[in-house]
């Protein structure tokens, strides 16, 4: 076995371990584990493949790629928490392996390793490769279609622009038009800093759009054929141009944002820009950047800045940007390789232990999931009864229940909850009932946030309700019918 082989290797299984790790343990969180592992399950069960559900309902949040890893986790290893978090694990070990190969092509052995062992110990990296959530295959499809990028621009066969176009459509039925837009945008942008316009002729443009189009056009055609206008107001409309123009969290839309995502997420290698721009300033020597620095800092800076500009921001978004930081990292810290090796080995048994002492215990608090809560009606529950949350809907209490969950709420206050397909509203797809409309002749069972206690006693007459189960955040109760 060559060199090579045996790094892959290695990476591979200390991966695996790490990314897999626990995760057989780890409850499905809510809001957004448990939308895609529900949606999965129903498209699973309703052999529809296409066009994603949930709560019966059509579903038009992710296109389908994501989904179909899940369905293929649900046959291989059943229906549970190991198979909801196998395929984040997988793509995280396939975006070290990669990391590796690109580090290793463009320098040398002991960059790409160590920028492998940046990346897989920087915490969002870990996180999210632990984390039922699409963007773990996004970083693989998003930064293959740019290192092709430069190897196409970098070679004389411009042929391996196709590849662009390829991964391209992968990302596109991953996360969106977003698989094609930015990373072709900081292609674009790296060409404008060469200031070499003439290598955009050499795009293989038209030719390489068939490709995109081949790759990803078929699930976008089949649901605009299947669901028409519905599908694009809502795919399109609601979860593309809306995120993008209005913020969905007000309170993160501040220009600081990434900044700090960036010094959480890369901890614990975090510390190395503060001490790349000190060394820099203190010498007053900047470095000239070759074509690939330039090229790694166009794509980290891109990405960054882009997501910076949107309305609406997320943890996850700038996760792409990690690969080329942690081989800009790799680069400042190569006469540190002892340092580099103790600081992950120290973090991969930080993140043992993070696993079962941390992720486990607060993933199956009532206040990020609804398995406990689940398992007090799941095994007493009959198909005529009803199941109805006040206060904090949690998906995951359907995912886990097995049964639908009406949000209860008051009668006049739905009208303004319902999807309206152009506002925030269109992610509440959940069945409602109202309290006037709590039927005497079924069995209740109710799972109220503690928050609303008070609302309880003062909407119900509480002698008619038992309580079945008390927890830290939620309690269940059951009403027997009259």
């Amino acid at each position: 076995m060559d060199t090579t082989k045996k790094d892959i290797s290695l990476i591979a299984a200390v991966g695996l371990i790490l990314f897999l790790l626990g995760n057989w343990a780890i409850a499905i969180t809510d809001p957004v584990e448990s939308n895609y592992t529900l949606t999965a399950l129903e498209m699973l069960r309703s052999g529809d493949y296409v066009s994603p559900r949930i709560y019966g309902n059509f579903w038009y949040d992710k296109p389908a790629f994501f989904y179909w890893e899940l369905i293929a986790a649900y046959k291989l290893f059943g229906v549970n928490e190991f198979a909801a978090r196998f395929f984040p694990g997988v793509f995280g070990v396939i975006g070290l392996i990669m990391t590796y190969m690109f580090a290793k092509k463009v320098y040398n052995r002991r960059t790409g390793l160590m920028a492998a062992g940046i990346l897989g110990t920087c915490f969002e990296y870990w996180l999210l490769s632990k984390t039922v959530i699409t963007d773990a295959t996004l970083f693989v499809f998003f930064n293959a279609f740019l290192i092709s990028f430069y190897a196409a621009y970098t070679s004389s066969n411009k042929n391996l622009y196709y590849l662009c176009y390829f991964f391209a459509g992968l990302a596109t039925l991953d996360k969106g038009p977003i698989g094609i837009l930015l990373p072709g945008f900081i292609g674009l942008v790296y060409l404008c800093v060469r200031r070499d316009f003439k290598e955009i002729l050499r795009l293989r443009l038209l030719t390489g759009l068939v490709v995109y189009l081949f790759t990803a056009g078929g699930w976008y055609y089949a649901m605009y054929t299947i669901h028409g206008m519905d599908f694009i107001d809502n795919f399109l409309g609601v979860h593309n141009f809306l995120r993008a123009t209005q913020s969905e969290h007000q309170q993160w839309d501040v220009w600081w944002y990434y900044l700090m995502i960036f010094f959480l997420g890369c901890l614990p290698w975090s510390w190395t820009l503060p001490a790349a721009l000190s060394k820099y300033i203190r010498r007053r020597e900047w470095p000239e950047f070759d074509r690939l620095s330039c090229f790694l800092l166009v794509w980290a800076l891109v990405v960054n800045i882009f997501y910076q500009c949107m309305a609406t921001k997320y943890t996850t978004y700038t996760l792409p940007g990690l690969l080329p930081i942690s081989i800009l990292m790799a680069r400042y810290l190569y006469n540190r390789e002892k340092l580099v090796k103790r600081t992950v080995g120290v973090m991969l048994a930080v993140y043992a232990v993070l696993t079962f002492a941390v992720a486990v215990p607060a993933c199956s608090n009532e206040g990020y999931s609804s398995k406990n809560v689940a398992a007090v009606y799941k095994d007493r529950v009959h198909e005529d009864d009803l199941v109805v949350s006040y206060g904090d809907y949690k998906t995951s209490a359907v995912f886990y229940g097995d049964r639908m969950v009406y949000r209860l709420e008051h009668g006049s206050q739905i009208a303004d909850m319902l999807p309206d397909g152009k506002s925030w509203n269109a992610k509440n797809v959940m069945p409602f009932i109202s309290f006037e409309e709590l039927p005497r002749d079924k069995d209740i069972y109710l799972i109220l946030d503690n928050r609303k206690f008070d609302v309880f006693e003062k909407d119900f007459n509480t002698s008619e309700w038992d309580l079945l189960e008390s927890f830290k955040n939620a309690r269940v109760y059951y009403r027997k019918a009259k």
